[in-house]
């Protein structure tokens, strides 16, 4: 099992069990102007992909994610699948066949599927959107990787920016999405997709050397 395959592995599963233990939270920041089902959707989708964690086809890291994808696409609701699935399914399509990527190139998969997410659901960063958070993570991961940083150190990075991006969102008024429906009352409470993406990087740095 190469290094980049394992790498995948603690972060699909991270993000897994910390949307599951979530569920209540996450359905919480959802329902202040949305439809509240981000949690549920969430939780559901992933206890899935944790049920059938032994079954995904494991050649390397980037066919991993994209059966992750599948599994997504299809077993979380809402538009949280679609979009979910697509980031996992953009970054796998980059990563398949290469043994052991770069960061450059792990950077760069996890930008295509940024992209696909701004495609799929019509947004970009401002829209009050998990990108708002997304983006940033990935440009403070970026950042602090190509400056010569440990992995440790450029996630515990990563979550401090990521952090910082998602509350932020709490000024904006949502422009995608069921909360886009409320108007100005989207303004003053954060993105539940936006602290979502917080959560999982503070997770996924705090969890790190345990891996």
């Amino acid at each position: 099992m190469t290094t980049a395959l394992t790498t995948a592995e603690f972060v699909v599963r991270t993000i897994a069990q910390t949307s599951i233990d979530n569920e209540k939270y996450f359905g919480d920041l959802d329902s202040v102007v949305g439809d509240g089902d981000f949690g549920y959707s969430l939780a559901r989708g992933f206890e899935g992909v944790l049920a059938d964690w032994d079954e995904f086809d494991r050649a390397d890291a980037g066919t991993f994610l994209l059966k992750i994808a599948v599994a997504i696409t299809s077993r979380i609701g809402g538009t949280s699948g679609p979009i979910w699935g697509t980031a996992f399914m953009k970054t796998g399509m980059k990563l398949k066949g290469t043994e052991s990527p770069t960061h450059i190139e792990v950077i760069a998969a996890l930008r295509d599927g940024i992209d696909g997410i701004k495609k799929r659901g019509k947004s970009d960063v401002g829209d009050k959107t998990l990108l708002d958070a997304l983006v940033p993570a990935v440009d403070a991961l970026e950042t602090a990787l190509s400056s010569g940083a440990s992995v440790q150190e450029a996630l515990d990075a990563t979550a401090v920016a990521t952090r910082e991006a998602a509350e932020a969102t709490t000024t904006m008024r949502a422009m995608r999405g069921r909360a886009s429906y409320s108007g100005e009352r989207s303004i003053g409470s954060p993105d539940a997709g936006a602290i979502a993406i917080a959560v999982l990087a503070e997770k996924l740095a705090a969890s790190w050397n345990e891996r």
